[in-house]
């Protein structure tokens, strides 16, 4: 199943709230991408009281490029989001994170843009998601598509034909089409989305991938 996300990165809940408001008449599934700071050099809101507004009525997942993302699931689950993405990079143990993450609903582990897929350690099978940074380094929205991280989709495609593989970083209507042909099956876009009408914009990812 193919699916394109409204990914969201942001300092200040105003402007998270803007984002969410601007897609939830069309996006069946957000992502809230949170940094603390440490494991890449950005900071963004990191409450996630706020959401239960939402979480009831669209599925939210979030994404955790931070130190230790097993401390952040037991909130962000309180706060009705289901899907859980941890950066190996700061995760000091991959099978304790995967199985709390488990516990509370979908779980999956994310590759920064220089990390190898040799860093996950659990079974994919495990796995409900792998999540690939196609940019240079995660932190920030904005960075240009890098072809060369669609080798790691490839790999990972080859070893196992039904996880889902998420892709961030540089992608619009172009790098969508390079993504899916590597065997991603879940699209994040931020920038492409939100430089115009996002519905519009949603619609030309939409096309680009044949996705009814």
């Amino acid at each position: 199943m193919y699916e394109i996300t409204p990914n969201i990165l942001e300092k200040e809940w105003t402007e998270i709230e803007k984002k969410i408001e601007l897609v939830r008449p069309f996006a069946k599934t957000i992502q809230i991408d949170i940094a603390d700071g440490i494991m890449v050099p950005n900071t963004t809101f990191l409450d996630p009281q706020p959401f239960k507004k939402y979480t009831k009525d669209i599925f939210f997942e979030v994404h955790m490029m931070v130190d230790n993302p097993l401390k952040y699931l037991q909130p962000w689950a309180d706060a009705g989001f289901k899907r859980f993405i941890g950066q190996v990079e700061k995760m000091p143990n991959q099978e304790e994170f995967v199985a709390q993450g488990q516990l509370l609903g979908e779980v999956g582990l994310a590759l920064d843009g220089p990390t190898s897929i040799d860093a996950i350690k659990v079974p994919y099978e495990d796995l409900d998601i792998i999540l690939i940074y196609t940019s240079g380094k995660a932190g920030f929205s904005g960075p240009p598509f890098l072809s060369e991280r669609l080798d790691k989709i490839r790999e990972i495609r080859a070893k196992n034909s039904t996880i889902s593989i998420a892709v961030d970083g540089g992608i619009n209507d172009q790098t969508i089409v390079m993504a899916k042909d590597a065997g991603a099956n879940h699209f994040g876009t931020t920038s492409f989305l939100f430089s115009n009408n996002p519905l519009e914009q949603y619609k030309k990812l939409k096309q680009a991938i044949n996705l009814q």
